[in-house]
């Protein structure tokens, strides 16, 4: 079990109902790229294995040609992750490296998100890694006028897959990725009709990927500070100090506004200049939840101050960077 990484990365899939999830999930198996990743999907039938079966390990597990292990998800998601995890450590399955769980199209991501960090065992082998978001480029305009489910699934992505863009006008293309933009600034985003889809591009967590930290912090920081980004009542805004931060007062500043508005901060991300540390310390969050900080090994830019991108629904980005300056001066 060397091979295993201490703790394995459970990446979800979401998106709204038709929107192409499973469209994404028949791509995603054939890459050799998920030799190393086990998939837990709703329904076997509906990803349409059969004809590239290669070997049924029991009624809810296959294993692809891809090296991919593929499980359909029976009961509670905590029971079907802790069966897999005893599996792989009993050598009963393959030593898979990452996880992605398939949503269903009205699922909440938090939810989901959050039983990793519940489940006592969970907690111990996984961390919540990449949230994938499929937006359909014929009907994903409307969802997001009429569903808050919707926005919400593209406000918390880390990766945004516009599909069926080959369907629209690419003017109508364009104007939903636009407005995507402004939900979420810095997610990537594949248009799969026109570009491929690779696994690793999807579900490699660039925060864990030491190679990869300083890339993906550019990429944050795509708001610029002080621009406000407005999308059916989201919020996307930076926050920028100059002056170095007390990590004791920030996390306890940042638990605070979590536990008291974290409904409302649909995501949180950035660098942070801390007191005593020639390199900063990144931050990554979803509503309640946050990862553990990762130390990077330097700057990704020649300026070393803090930034914080947020986004919001129902809060005032003046309330939270007011909130945060009187909370460091004390």
């Amino acid at each position: 079990m060397d091979d295993v990484p201490a703790f394995t990365p459970v990446n979800l899939i979401t998106g709204f109902l038709g929107s192409g999830k499973t469209t994404l999930l028949q791509r995603l198996l054939d890459d050799p790229a998920m030799a190393d990743t086990a998939v837990l999907i709703n329904e076997f039938g509906e990803v349409g294995l059969d004809h590239h079966l290669l070997d049924r390990i029991d009624d809810t597990m296959v294993l692809l040609p891809s090296g991919c292990l593929c499980c359909t998800i029976r009961g509670e998601l905590s029971a079907a992750i802790r069966d897999l995890h005893g599996r792989r450590e009993r050598g009963e399955v393959p030593p898979f490296r990452r996880l992605a769980v398939e949503s269903t199209g009205l699922a909440d991501p938090f939810p989901i998100l959050s039983t990793v960090q519940a489940d006592p065992v969970l907690r111990h082998h996984f961390r919540w890694g990449n949230i994938v978001t499929t937006i359909d480029a014929v009907n994903g305009g409307s969802q997001l006028d009429r569903r808050p489910e919707s926005v919400k699934q593209a406000a918390v992505a880390d990766r945004l897959v516009l599909t069926k863009s080959d369907l629209v006008t690419g003017a109508q293309a364009e104007a939903l990725v636009a407005r995507l933009r402004t939900i979420n600034p810095s997610a990537p985003l594949v248009r799969a009709a026109e570009e491929p889809i690779r696994a690793d591009a999807l579900l490699a967590h660039d925060l864990f990927a030491a190679s990869a930290r300083a890339e993906a912090a550019r990429r944050w920081f795509t708001v610029e500070e002080g621009a406000q980004a407005h999308g059916a009542g989201v919020q996307a805004f930076v926050l920028a100090l100059d002056e170095t931060v007390d990590w004791t007062r920030f996390g306890l500043w940042l638990t605070m506004l979590l536990n008291r508005h974290g409904e409302k901060v649909l995501r949180v991300k950035g660098m942070l200049n801390v007191e005593g540390s020639d390199a900063p310390v990144a931050i990554h969050g979803v509503q309640y939840l946050v990862h553990p900080p990762v130390h990077m090994a330097a700057w990704p830019d020649d300026e070393r101050r803090s930034r914080l991108v947020f986004i919001v629904d129902g809060l005032e980005p003046a309330a939270i960077e007011g909130s945060l300056r009187a909370f460091l001066r004390r």
